[in-house]
């Protein structure tokens, strides 16, 4: 009999999880435990996404302030840092900038306007309309910030960005003069020396950094990117990916997940027999409509799948189908001759109009956008998410 569910989505319930935990058994339990208690059978193709921030609590990946301070003072030996295009997050943001700004003597902290890399705003474009100020050619002093907008509190948090991000440093004893501009070299202006902060256009801002006269020029990704002191450090992201743990600790990116999740894998399928594809996902790629903030806020959406969620997806719109190639028909002949069609579809549907308006999105992002959303940020308790039915078509 044709299933009469397609996709289905469980947040499942685990332990937990502190430093050296078995991550591996703890996920292989949880799958096996949630179908048994909940009545549902394990399938080939099944999906277990993982959240990053249990991954990295089991390896321990944690780094102190002060170990940030260090590699600081090491890249950075002249004192004075030119910090740009940090986001505005307390979580993702504020311990890092006290670490580096443990590490220096001076600040030059300059914030992309109207908002920052992933959306959230210090203005309103409609403010600097009014003001006739140009964001891609109009440097602004912090002086110029106030005279032309005051005070601005962020709407979801109440944080005055500006004020916080400048008080951080000056709490760390460092000097911190701020400026706001979208172009990368204006920082050339001020110091040489760069601490690039941006996450997806990171490459990008190095490269012009350099190019036009910049001396010494790193990312977060380079900070951090080894150990210091013992610490936990991400050999890919540095910093990237990194959140608050404590007032004087952040928890780093995972690092090296694929071991991980194909072991899951191979430990599942020698558990039930099925196999089930294993992901590590951090924030969902998904934009939020209301507060124009796009939820990707670490380097990339999962850092470790295994091969079965490689590539995008190869669907054909249904409706297209219905109101073209099988306009004439109704009832069991169209369900028929579009089952058809799905089951004979080409291996490429780039570029066919059958598939316009589907999803040409890496299957790992629509994947983590979907787990994202299921576990949430919050107090669900479901660290783990199980996907059933995601690889079926209308033809299952």
């Amino acid at each position: 009999m044709t299933r009469a569910v397609g996709t289905v989505v469980r947040g499942l319930r685990g332990p937990i999880i502190n430093q050296g935990d078995d991550i591996e058994q703890i996920v292989v339990d949880t799958v096996i435990n949630a179908a048994k208690v909940e009545g549902y059978e394990v399938r080939d193709h099944d999906i277990i996404s993982i959240t990053e921030s249990i991954v990295a609590r089991a390896q321990g990946n944690y780094a102190d302030l002060d170990d940030i301070a260090t590699d600081i003072k090491e890249k950075f030996p002249n004192g004075t840092v030119g910090v740009i295009f940090p986001i505005l997050s307390r979580n993702r943001f504020s311990n890092i900038l006290s670490g580096v700004a443990r590490g220096a003597k001076k600040i030059i902290l300059m914030l992309s306007y109207p908002s920052d890399e992933v959306g959230n705003h210090l203005v309103a474009l409609e403010d600097l309309d009014q003001k006739g100020i140009n964001p891609w050619t109009d440097v602004l002093t912090e002086a110029d910030f106030r005279k032309h907008f005051g005070n601005i509190e962020h709407p979801f948090t109440g944080v005055d960005y500006v004020q916080y991000y400048k008080s951080l440093v000056e709490a760390e004893g460092a000097v911190c003069e701020v400026i706001f501009s979208n172009t990368a070299k204006t920082i050339l202006n001020y110091t040489k020396d760069v601490l690039t902060c941006d996450i997806h256009s990171r490459f990008r801002t190095k490269r012009i950094l350099k190019d036009n006269g910049g001396e010494t020029i790193y990312g977060l990704d380079d900070i951090l990117s080894q150990s210091v002191n013992g610490s936990g450090f991400n050999e890919q992201y540095g910093l990237l990916g990194s959140n608050k743990a404590t007032e004087e600790s952040v928890k780093l990116f995972p690092n090296n997940c694929q071991p991980i999740v194909e072991s899951i894998q191979e430990k599942l399928k020698a558990a039930t027999g099925k196999t089930i594809e294993v992901m590590v996902y951090g924030d969902g790629a998904f934009k939020d409509p209301v507060g124009k903030i796009w939820e990707l806020a670490d380097p990339v959406v999962s850092p470790g799948f295994t091969r079965g969620l490689e590539g995008v997806p190869n669907e054909i719109k249904l409706k297209y189908l219905a109101d073209n190639n099988f306009a004439h028909l109704k009832g069991d002949e169209l369900k028929a001759a579009i089952s058809e069609h799905i089951q004979n579809k080409q291996e490429d549907l780039v570029g066919k109009m059958e598939a316009q308006g589907t999803t040409p999105r890496k299957l790992t992002d629509l994947i983590g956008s979907l787990s994202d959303l299921t576990s949430g940020s919050g107090d669900k308790g479901t660290p783990m998410v199980y996907i059933q039915g995601y690889f079926d078509n209308y033809t299952n």
